[in-house]
């Protein structure tokens, strides 16, 4: 078994966001979404000061 440490954070995202919509409506998971992007960014600024997600897709080859 392979250890995907983005699948598993894709995964709670979405069980979050799936909870904001079920008890929140669409304004808390819009909300919620914005805030998860929000907080994906200063992350990647605040690790090395840059922001590219190219490397988030899977290239085949």
């Amino acid at each position: 078994m392979s250890y995907h440490p983005l699948a598993l954070i894709g995964m709670a995202v979405g069980m979050v966001l799936g909870l904001a919509g079920a008890f929140g409506g669409i304004g808390a998971f819009v909300l919620v979404l914005l805030l998860g992007a929000l907080g994906f960014l200063i992350g990647r600024i605040a690790e090395g000061g840059e922001v590219s997600v190219a490397h988030l897709t899977v290239r085949r080859k």
